[in-house]
């Protein structure tokens, strides 16, 4: 620690320590800048500190300790890049371990042949071979009798943990361990402020912040880590739900416009589609427009799985809303705004909605970063027409213009709305809360509020996360839908796999091939286990599997103008096989795709996966899913079993929150909430007592003045949270 200098919690770490510039890089990188965020810094897990993991049931991911003999080490240049690294063998009670260094060759000349050592780091694996990918190393002067035992054969053993850290280049575990133990020795932690008030800590037996932060860090015990963990999960959930519920109470004190909706006028609407509304599309339906009656603003969120229906209910509402008028206008028309999070969804339900309200006498705008478009044309009132944005704008603010399709471009403080009385999300969790709380601002009255999501989201997840919001669910899938044949291949039924996509390419159909990465990985580096680019594996289909047939491209990393060129393409035939990321996981409607095949699937979330998967279901013909793993994990195939055994998303997302971990829920990291947070909400009974205290606390005081800590928190965890 840096000599001379006053430290507080706001104190930025490096001018507390001396920090090499891919350490400060690298802290920078996982929010570490402050010492208090450094304190927060919580362990993944815990070792034993006599215990070593097991070599057999390992897999590749897996972190694990192996303590053991130094049977050879060397340095060399690997074969391609030649990147300098240092390579070793550990004799243990179960066999030899491999481990390499990457960029640090130097390694190989601390490890002594015939010494013993602790190597903790992440399982990779190249060519069938697991070897652990650049672990820290620490002295073991003997090994430890016992070190391969059963916990319950050391139950009388002393309990020292060792905290284990996330780690990334430039900070490991161990650097991580030291400079944390060094600020619990301090005088920081008399500063922190407990913000759980005192009645509800005791109410559920949990440690106060000082000495929780010491048992997360340096337990003695594992009870003493598992009462901190939950202190801080509970913790997480509750200023959730307080800033979820604060929110609510906040939007709900203000008036909407109540809105007279002539029950034989959604009648006929209803009819203008080429298909019966389900029984569970009926009742929501139904539900939403009781809400929209009201002078208190909605706050719903209509989940529902792919292809249930809900973009038609969507439509419905808005038809509904465009009949009603402002109190002191009956010539002028209500607005509805409809966020779609890609342009290619948005411009897919501007185009959607065109076909719907042909006819009803309804304007429609399309409005995106890269274009603006207004229905119908002054040429063809069947067809849009591109306009200017200015032009749109002021139709926009004259209310001219009374449903408004757009991506987050609707937020910008240029799009002003005249009576803008209903806001619609798609894909909720993939906007933050501010970018939904500047589109119900739009104008004085507040606008009711629908949000809808095709993810499947567990029970636990939507009441922490979206706990400002009343759910409805479309639980019924429309009639005659056959459900996605879905099969695991493994890498010898590859060719099979191949000539069945040829066949169904003969019969005019189309298929998507989805792969983890955009780019190739580097070889000589611990992170490229095996994962398809799509660039190389687009190349690759081209060149030995299906050079007669037409090969797209799509990418994140595309501009929006060549986006909408490859999915036209895909649209109109012109491409058979389109090879993407998981771009187009959200919403790609292209009915003539029957076939999805997935390589690297255990790369992605049941969620994730169940979400590409319904990019095939929209077909009339029977669509096939194939899933493509190298791995062989008994884990890995436990998931992906169930997928193939699984036809709704729901069942799928409460399995996925079990098996597949925290912090994973979608395929990707939660923005706002953390792993520890994930894990109180597999936890029910913890979700729905924090949400019982929030609830009470708002509504005893809604603005939470009556502590300034609970405050402090609670506006914190509010000014950032989403889930994406």
């Amino acid at each position: 620690m840096n000599k001379g200098v006053s430290l507080s919690l706001h104190t930025p770490l490096h001018e507390a320590f001396r920090l090499k510039p891919d350490q400060w890089r690298a802290c920078e990188r996982a929010g570490i800048k402050t010492l208090r965020d450094l304190l927060f810094h919580f362990p993944s897990r815990y070792e034993a500190a006599e215990e070593a993991g097991t070599l057999t049931d390992m897999h590749t991911g897996d972190h694990v300790t192996v303590i053991g003999k130094v049977k050879s080490a060397a340095t060399r240049k690997a074969y391609r890049k030649k990147i300098p690294l240092a390579e070793a063998s550990l004799s243990t009670e179960h066999g030899t371990m491999h481990a390499v260094w990457f960029h640090q060759p130097y390694i190989a000349r601390k490890l002594v042949v015939g010494t013993f050592v602790k190597l903790s780091g992440k399982i990779a694996e190249r060519n069938g071979k697991q070897y652990l990918a650049n672990p820290d190393v620490e002295e073991a002067p003997v090994i430890p009798e016992g070190i391969f035992a059963k916990s319950s054969e050391k139950e009388n053993q002393n309990e020292t943990l060792t905290a284990i850290y996330p780690e990334s280049a430039g900070i490991s575990s161990l650097w991580l361990r030291h400079h944390i133990k060094t600020l619990l020795a301090g005088d920081l932690l008399a500063e922190l402020a407990d913000p759980i008030p005192d009645d509800i800590r005791e109410r559920y037996h949990l440690p106060a912040l000082a000495a929780a932060l010491v048992f997360i860090h340096a337990p003695r015990r594992e009870a003493d880590a598992l009462a901190a963990r939950k202190r801080f999960a509970f913790e997480e959930v509750f200023f959730i739900q307080l800033a979820r519920l604060r929110d609510r109470a906040r939007y709900t004190e203000s008036t909407s416009f109540a809105i007279d909706i002539p029950e034989s006028l959604i009648d006929q609407f209803t009819a203008r589609f080429p298909f019966s509304f389900t029984n569970a599309q009926k009742n929501t339906l139904a539900t939403i427009v009781d809400d929209l009656t009201k002078q208190t603003p909605m706050l719903r969120l209509l989940e529902g799985d792919v292809g249930s229906g809900k973009t038609a209910v969507a439509a419905t509402a808005a038809y509904g809303v465009t009949l009603g008028h402002p109190k002191d206008n009956k010539f002028a028309k209500l607005q509805v705004a409809y966020m779609a999070p890609t342009e290619i969804l948005a411009r897919q339900h501007f185009e959607g909605f065109i076909r719907l309200f042909e006819g009803t006498a309804t304007p429609l705008a399309l409005i995106t970063g890269s274009e603006c478009r207004k229905f119908p044309s002054k040429t063809n009132p069947k067809e849009s027409t591109k306009i200017s944005r200015a032009q749109l704008l002021r139709w926009i603010a004259s209310g001219e213009i009374p449903i408004v399709i757009g991506t987050h471009a609707i937020t910008s403080e240029k799009v002003a709305f005249k009576n803008l009385a209903l806001v619609m999300i798609d894909e909720q969790h993939r906007f933050g809360t501010r970018q939904r709380a500047k589109l119900t601002r739009k104008n004085d009255a507040t606008p009711h509020l629908l949000s809808m999501t095709a993810t499947p989201i567990p029970r636990t997840l939507a009441l922490t996360l979206y706990g400002d919001l009343d759910l409805s669910v479309i639980d019924e899938m429309p009639p005659g839908r056959k459900p996605v044949a879905t099969e695991i291949v493994p890498p010898r039924a590859r060719t099979a796999m191949y000539e069945k996509i040829r066949k169904e390419i003969i019969s005019g159909r189309q298929a998507y091939v989805i792969c983890p990465r955009i780019n190739e990985p580097d070889p000589d580096k611990a992170s490229a286990v095996i994962a398809k680019s799509v660039k190389e594996e687009a190349a690759r289909l081209k060149r030995e599997i299906f050079p007669e047939y037409e090969i797209g491209v799509l990418h994140g990393a595309l501009r929006p103008k060549e986006k909408e060129d490859v999915m036209a393409a895909f649209e109109d035939g012109d491409i058979n096989i389109l090879v993407a990321t998981s771009v187009v996981e959200v919403g790609v409607n292209v009915p003539n795709a029957t076939l999805i095949v997935i390589e690297g699937a255990e790369r992605f979330g049941l969620a994730q996966l169940h979400q590409l998967r319904g990019r095939v279901l929209r077909s009339t013909h029977q669509a096939h899913c194939f899933l493509l793993t190298e791995s062989s994990s008994a884990h890995v195939l436990e998931r992906l079993k169930a997928l193939e055994r699984a036809t709704t998303g729901f069942a799928l997302a409460e399995l996925d929150l079990s098996l597949r971990g925290t912090g994973e829920l979608s395929g990707e990291r939660q923005s706002g909430i953390s792993d520890i947070g994930m894990e109180a909400i597999k936890n029910i009974k913890l979700v729905e007592a924090a949400r019982i205290e929030a609830a009470k606390l708002v509504a005893r005081d809604p603005e939470l003045t009556f502590s300034s800590a609970l405050l402090d928190r609670v506006n914190a965890i509010g000014s950032h949270l989403h889930f994406e």
